[in-house]
């Protein structure tokens, strides 16, 4: 009774090791492809950062250290990490991020449950749903810069017209109104991505939990909130962990609708400026490596507590 035990092990052992071999044989093409692609201009970020880098004479960069990051100079501090403008433009990312993942979130839950529904038209409206997500982003962008106008945009049009406001806003020049446009524009454009995950999760949960509930008399926001969320709680993290990763990085769309107005810059705004319009490579690519730095460390985290929640140890 062991031997064929044994054969059997050792057999689904040596299955076990073709199996890696064979991944690591169709994943190294990809890894050497993804190290030339991202892992040099990383290298060549890191390394900018810790020079004098001029975007007209990058040949004649000296190696200055830390500098671009943080120096003391005659009771002064200097550098990216002691420049207002860029912890401004880092509680700028954090708050679109925060918000518009929050309100993409229970909007894509909302349109979720509302497409799971029968009714006449679904597949219609589930594929009119991804035309917001499926066009590229500097094109909505732009689109949405118009109707916002303040001379004349379609959307102050319709708020005049309706009595909701006494004169045309310069949603993307008033310094209280350019950042909710700029999440009111991401948060139509990816709400169904979230929609489209957490619907698809909802596609697959087992009927006999709904038939339990309806069977014990509970009411319909009782088993969402008992049944339906936790069992769409693992595609839902999925959709925030992409969101959130994709909103600390937002630049297109925040470049095209206020350029470099300060109320909306960005990390990744404030990295562009410094490397095009003020040529300091240098200062640039340190601004870019404390943001891949943030981002990096956001998913670390992450995947640490994903990995402590399904139980699996490091």
């Amino acid at each position: 009774m062991l031997r064929p035990r044994r054969r059997s092990t050792g057999k689904s052992t040596r299955v076990r090791r073709e199996r890696v071999r064979a991944a690591w044989l169709f994943l190294t093409p990809l890894m050497a492809g993804l190290l030339l692609v991202a892992g040099w201009p990383l290298v060549r970020t890191l390394w900018f950062s810790m020079t004098d880098a001029n975007l007209a004479q990058l040949e004649q960069a000296k190696w200055i250290g830390f500098e671009n990051y943080l120096f003391h100079d005659n009771g002064l501090w200097y550098g990216v990490l002691a420049d207002p403008d860029w912890w401004n433009s880092v509680y700028n990312t954090f708050f679109f991020t925060v918000t518009s993942v929050a309100l993409e979130v229970v909007l894509g839950v909302i349109v979720a449950l509302i497409l799971n529904a029968n009714f006449k038209g679904r597949m219609w409206i589930r594929a009119a749903m991804l035309v917001p997500w499926a066009i590229p982003t500097v094109v909505s962008a732009q689109m949405w810069a118009w109707m916002l106008n303040d001379q004349f945009g379609i959307i102050n049009y319709l708020l005049l017209g309706l009595g909701l406001i006494d004169e045309p806003l310069a949603w993307t020049a008033n310094a209280h109104l350019s950042m909710w446009a700029v999440i009111m524009v991401d948060v139509w454009k990816t709400t169904p991505f979230v929609a489209l995950l957490v619907l698809a999760a909802m596609q697959m949960l087992p009927s006999d939990c709904y038939e339990a509930a309806k069977v014990d008399g509970i009411s319909p926001i009782q088993v969402f909130y008992r049944v339906t969320l936790p069992l769409i709680m693992p595609a839902l993290l999925v959709a925030i962990i992409f969101r959130v990763l994709d909103a600390l990085r937002v630049f297109d769309l925040v470049y095209v609708l206020t350029s470099n107005s300060s109320s909306a810059m960005t990390m990744s705004v404030y990295a562009r400026q410094q490397l095009v319009e003020f040529q300091d490579v240098g200062y640039g690519s340190a601004a870019s490596t404390v943001l891949f730095l943030a981002i990096s460390l956001i998913a670390v985290v992450y995947l640490y507590l994903g990995r402590r929640q399904l139980g699996i140890s490091s």
